[in-house]
């Protein structure tokens, strides 16, 4: 059996019915993290974690997709040379000032050493398209250091004029994660899954959502078997009335479903089933325990 047990971090009670998780409550700090935070913030939660949370556990899972930067706190935690594979709807490298947020920790995850590549599969949000190029940091792409895999939706404006077709934007989701499994390097992994990159006849997400089905993801996380160094699952249906004006005006614009309780327990009931799914693939894939931790 694997010896790393599945860790819960419970900052707004989405995730339940995983055996032998480690739960950490995290409650008061919700208003603080969720969505986004200061960095002081941020490395007082990080400290925190650094003491709590097992030093190799197994799969993370974070909540819902307003908490998805805490995926950056997590992989700065790992040292070993990786490529991070995130599946998520939206790019995650949009610029925000304040300090980091759920969508803006791709980019602060690209200057991390230990980060050699990094791959956002599934992408069908309009965020990566030319007319948001002024929101997003462009410099990881243009690197050649990050790559969106996206549906119908192109990043051929960040290549110089009179290039081919973008060779990363695909019709339909079965044919970009066979493109992107027969390319796979062999670099050890850290896999983050922001459920918002399934269909919402699938499960309903706090966020838009896209086009993959559970099967991409099963098949992504076999072809890493072996040398998954972590992973973290985002994305639960979860209700939160922010008390800062800010983050209320912010959680508004991104028009985020509300629900009443029925509903939610409706939704929550559907992620419970597809996180034991993924998560019966995800225990055996990771590797052993890093000795030296």
């Amino acid at each position: 059996m694997n010896s790393r047990p599945p860790a819960i971090l419970d900052f707004d009670g989405s995730v339940s019915g995983i055996e032998r998780a480690t739960v950490l409550p995290l409650q008061p700090w919700q208003e603080t993290i969720r969505f986004g935070c200061r960095w002081r913030d941020f490395q007082r939660l990080a400290s925190l974690l650094a003491v709590r949370l097992p030093a190799d556990p197994g799969c993370v899972f974070t909540g819902s997709g307003d908490y998805h930067h805490l995926s950056y706190l997590l992989l700065q935690r790992v040292t070993q040379p990786l490529q991070l594979i995130v599946c998520d709807n939206h790019p995650d490298t949009m610029r925000y000032p304040l300090g980091i947020h759920c969508g803006s920790w791709v980019y602060w995850a690209s200057r991390l050493p230990q980060v050699r590549a990094i791959h956002v599969l599934g992408i069908c949000s309009h965020d990566i398209s030319w007319r948001h190029r002024w929101e997003i940091h462009a410099g990881p792409q243009l690197r050649r250091k990050l790559t969106y895999w996206s549906l119908d939706v192109s990043t051929r404006w960040l290549n110089w004029p009179g290039r081919r077709p973008d060779p990363h934007c695909f019709h339909d989701a079965d044919t970009l994660m066979a493109r992107f499994l027969s390319q796979l390097a062999p670099l050890p992994v850290y896999l983050s899954l922001d459920k918002d990159v399934l269909s919402p006849q699938v499960v309903t997400t706090n966020w838009d959502q896209g086009r993959f089905l559970p099967q991409h993801l099963l098949r992504l996380i076999r072809a890493c078997r072996g040398r998954l160094l972590g992973a973290d699952i985002t994305g639960e249906a979860s209700v939160y009335r922010f008390q800062r004006r800010f983050k209320r005006w912010v959680s508004a614009l991104d028009g985020q479903p509300l629900a009443d309780p029925a509903q939610l327990e409706a939704w929550q009931h559907q992620h419970r089933q597809i996180n034991r799914l993924l998560l019966a693939e995800i225990t055996p894939a990771l590797a052993a325990p890093d000795p030296a931790r």
